[in-house]
């Protein structure tokens, strides 16, 4: 199988920002699984359509883990998604472990108390939005989050340009020495934090993991990386999806309008958000490995074969979807899979939507002839980043 030619990763756009690149939609419905070369030249499955990545990612036959770490199939140069994680024996078990443990801090309960804090954080970087044009990005998709996930981890925003900067390295998908010194650095903070919260602990995050660590046998590196990887993940991916909101609410402004006139459509919205924000993966998908044979469509995955699984391009699946290139606020049902499914389930979900509903809600009355300051095509996207996104999102009003 390896000796025929494979489609390299990543495909080429067609420039749009909002838009997924033309291969992906021809796999989708000739070759829905096919083999493709990854960004760092290894064979690898990609999984396009909507019903066969919701399986997959309930498939306990995958995993992050592979049985032979050294010669697995790498996805890139990022030490995060880069390539094979934890041990085959107990990686399911450990995670059920890990998410029993941070459950309570991201519960709806404690996600919901934010809300009014989240939204005074918006209000306030509106109010201090300068003349434009104005870097939205900068101004605000940035900060925001940031805010938030400091407030929550119990980190100083004060650290923000540092911690920023080595999330800026770890996210690197060409530069594996800066990806894993962007880690190294965010592990050693979060271990000076642990000292701080240790003898001072207080209503966050990271004191719980310290409450608990007796308990649950954790010890200080389990808690500074896991503080580590929150504070990454928690801001990052949630920078993303408020530029692209914007872009989709710019782009579209009938349905800017109907949420203007119609508050009620936020949480809908911020679904469709969602849906159409997560289709500029910089890999080609979720990575994962087989732990055994898997056959689908009459194809068999072999157990160690590398399996990209592709959230943003199922969520355009007309199988699934009614008009998927449509930005339709109403949407119902809208079982995107931006934030995964069964037990890998994104833990932050709640404070994603939370975050993006108070954006938009606001912005649209703030800011109702918000517009482009640039061309769309002018806009960069970061192939280059883990998490994608745009480089900057110039605005005027």
């Amino acid at each position: 199988m390896d000796q025929c030619p494979m489609d390299q990763l990543p495909f080429t756009t067609n420039g749009d920002a909002l838009d997924i690149a033309p291969r992906y939609r021809t796999l989708q419905e000739e070759q829905p699984i096919t083999r493709v070369r990854t960004r760092a030249g290894d064979p690898a499955w990609l999984v396009t359509r909507h019903a066969d990545v919701m399986a997959l990612l309930a498939d306990d036959r995958l995993g992050r883990s592979h049985p032979d770490p050294a010669s697995a199939p790498r996805i890139s140069a990022s030490v995060l998604l880069g390539g094979p994680t934890g041990e085959p024996d107990d990686e399911h078990a450990q995670h059920r472990r890990k998410r029993r443990l941070l459950t309570p801090a991201f519960s709806a309960r404690r996600m919901q108390a934010l809300r009014e804090r989240v939204g005074s954080q918006v209000e306030g970087l509106l109010n201090e939005l300068p003349a434009p044009p104005v870097d939205l990005h900068a101004a605000l998709s940035v900060p925001l989050p940031v805010m938030v996930i400091c407030e929550l981890l119990g980190v100083p925003y004060r650290d923000h340009d540092r911690f920023r900067a080595w999330s800026t390295d770890l996210a690197s998908l060409t530069d594996s020495a800066a990806s894993g010194a962007g880690r190294r650095e965010l592990v050693e903070y979060m271990h000076g934090l642990i000292a701080v919260k240790r003898e001072a602990p207080a209503a966050d995050v990271i004191s719980d993991l310290l409450a608990a660590q007796d308990d649950q046998g954790l010890i200080d590196d389990d808690i500074a990386d896991t503080a580590a990887m929150l504070l990454f993940a928690g801001h990052e991916t949630t920078v993303v999806r408020i530029d692209f909101g914007v872009l989709l609410l710019i782009s579209h402004p009938d349905q800017r309008d109907a949420l203007r006139g119609d508050p009620g459509l936020i949480g809908p919205a911020v679904e469709e958000v969602l849906r159409l924000s997560s289709s500029n993966n910089s890999v080609g998908g979720l990575p994962r490995y087989a732990h055994a044979d898997i056959t689908i469509h009459a194809v068999t995955i072999a157990a160690g074969d590398a399996v990209l699984l592709a959230p943003g391009v199922a969520n355009r699946d007309p199988r699934a979807f009614p008009d998927p290139d449509t930005f339709d606020i109403a949407r119902t049902p809208n079982p995107h899979l931006t934030f995964g499914h069964g037990a890998r389930y994104c833990i932050g979900a709640s404070l994603a939507r939370i975050e993006l509903q108070e954006v938009f809600g606001r912005i649209v009355h703030r800011l109702p002839n918000l517009r482009l300051a640039v061309p769309r095509h002018e806009l960069r996207l970061q192939h280059d980043r883990l998490t994608g996104g745009l480089a900057e999102l110039p605005v005027a009003w």
